[in-house]
């Protein structure tokens, strides 16, 4: 057997996020009064709310000024009188019920887990990344849930990779993989953690990035043919 530690990225690797995103976001405005909610408002909260996320990863913002912020931001863009606030609450009470899997992803989880262990690594909220994989179904085979916000470092931060595999039980590197769809998260801070990485794209993008996966796989149902 390769691995035994399998560190899963949660939203757009098990989760379906944007699926996810998209509802919520609709549920919020519709909620806060506002019925007219077009793809063209909802696709420039997602490019300001990735613009802030990427600030977070490198420390430039914190995580509670990101999810007013994000709001606050297409709203007055947009001139709209709307409380980013409450939209903010409105949105991350929806996103924890929300919750859309990617095909395979069950199966997965449970074949992992029957040969080892499996752990998700996330950059998202604590609460509400646990509530998502109570009601994924997903916590049946997951052993623990690493979030950036109780660790307090961000992938690709190797500190986050740290505290993460200290979460599992005693497994080697060597035997450590992490799996997820982002290079410039999940890969690069895999490559700088010492651990192989999978990336996961279904898109079939070209990687530009300086990051190198191990493995790079189209389908989840791929992956124990290369990890195992």
């Amino acid at each position: 057997m390769k691995h035994r530690l399998f560190l899963f990225d949660l939203d757009d690797t098990l989760l379906d996020f944007k699926a996810s995103e998209q509802l919520s976001f609709v549920r919020t405005l519709h909620q806060l009064g506002h019925r007219d909610v077009t793809d063209a408002l909802f696709a420039q909260y997602q490019a300001i709310n990735t613009e802030l996320w990427r600030a977070f990863e490198t420390g430039a913002v914190s995580k509670d000024f990101l999810k007013v912020e994000r709001f606050r931001k297409t709203f007055a863009a947009n001139r709209l009188a709307l409380d980013a606030e409450a939209a903010s609450l409105l949105y991350l009470e929806s996103l924890s019920e929300t919750v859309v899997l990617i095909d395979g992803a069950l199966a997965l989880c449970a074949r992992l887990a029957a040969v080892g262990e499996v752990g998700i690594i996330t950059n998202g909220v604590d609460a509400i990344q646990h509530r998502r994989v109570a009601a994924s179904g997903l916590g049946d085979y997951v052993s623990f849930i690493s979030t950036s916000e109780a660790c307090g470092y961000a992938k690709p931060d190797g500190r986050f990779f740290e505290y993460a595999t200290g979460m599992a039980r005693k497994v080697g590197k060597a035997e450590t993989v992490i799996v997820g769809d982002r290079l410039d998260a999940d890969i690069l801070g895999a490559n700088r953690y010492g651990i192989d990485s999978c990336w996961f794209n279904p898109e079939r993008l070209p990687n530009i990035s300086e990051a190198i996966p191990t493995y790079e796989v189209a389908r989840l149902d791929a992956i124990p043919a290369a990890l195992l």
